[in-house]
């Protein structure tokens, strides 16, 4: 019989390539690694990687092992939704991984909704940014992750998940007031001699900025990079800087500041669980409450 903890590993190394981040993501050592996946090749009576250097690449019997790997560890998933199926309410800890511009509008509202419809689970929350978060639900360090994907930026649905879409975030650009009638007359073009704030590199808010602007022609000048987006609008607002933002990160922008929206969908913030595990009990509950909690920031609107 395979063990799956090793099929997950193997898994792993199919997708990331080194052991050693294998082993980080399991938490164990890259000595570690190498000996469970030995293990592997002799429960499956077949040998599944070549060591090439320090490396190791996988055969093609290692590489057909990876691929099924999703589709068992799915349907463990279910099997466990089906026994949990019979429990007479929801109970225990669920782990859930946020983004951080959704922790006040998602997170604190169905953390207080699980707690007055179901009373027994406990909700664990932890900010995750989606480059973290999606290793840690693949692992069950997490059981769900409120996350989001830019549809410009064409990413794909992430595999081995579940994903259930709650609301589009538009996009908007924050100018200094000064600035805001020429932007609305020529565009974001008229912004191409300023100054932006950006959001660190390499990550899909850094990526959408960039992509706005060489859509319009130029590529920006970025000389301030911040975390938290939010408080950029701070220095938007001594009109030395503009920047790019979702808008569920502009409910409080400060005196001085025009938002406006830019054309196209922004992203989706959406919840992630691990394939087949949508049947669990816990897990079903917790994504009916959330997108119960989140049909007002459905149907909000930028105004400029």
């Amino acid at each position: 019989m395979i063990d799956v903890k090793r099929m997950i590993m193997l898994r792993d190394l199919a997708e990331h390539g080194k052991v050693s981040t294998v082993a980080d993501l399991h938490g164990v050592t890259p000595s570690a690694v190498s000996q469970q996946l030995r293990a592997l090749e002799v429960e499956a009576r077949a040998t599944l990687m070549h060591r090439e250097g320090r490396g190791l690449r996988l055969t093609a019997a290692g590489s057909a092992l990876a691929a099924s790997c999703e589709q068992v560890l799915a349907a463990l998933e279910r099997a466990e939704g089906a026994v949990r199926a019979l429990d007479d309410d929801l109970s225990g800890d669920l782990a859930l991984g946020c983004a951080p511009s959704a922790l006040t509008a998602v997170a604190s509202p169905l953390a207080a909704a699980l707690a007055e419809r179901h009373p027994h689970l406990t909700l664990r929350i932890t900010q995750t940014d989606p480059e973290e978060s999606l290793p840690r639900l693949r692992c069950h360090d997490l059981d769900l992750v409120v996350s989001y994907r830019y549809h410009q930026l064409g990413a794909p649905q992430p595999s081995g998940t579940t994903a259930v879409a709650l609301f589009d975030d538009p996009l908007v650009l924050a100018v200094p007031d000064a600035l805001a009638d020429a932007v609305r007359h020529d565009g974001i073009g008229a912004l191409r001699e300023m100054a932006w704030i950006s959001a660190p590199a390499p990550g899909s808010c850094h990526e959408i900025l960039l992509h706005a602007c060489r859509d319009a022609g130029f590529t920006p000048r970025i000389a301030h990079t911040y975390e938290d987006l939010r408080a950029a609008l701070t220095l938007v607002a001594t009109g030395l800087a503009v920047t790019i933002l979702p808008q569920l990160m502009c409910d409080a922008p400060p005196p001085a500041v025009t938002l406006l929206p830019l054309p196209g969908r922004g992203r989706t913030i959406e919840a992630l669980v691990r394939a087949g595990s949508e049947h669990q009990p816990t897990i079903a509950g917790t994504l009916a409450t959330l997108k119960s909690v989140t049909v007002p920031l459905a149907t909000s609107r930028v105004t400029t």
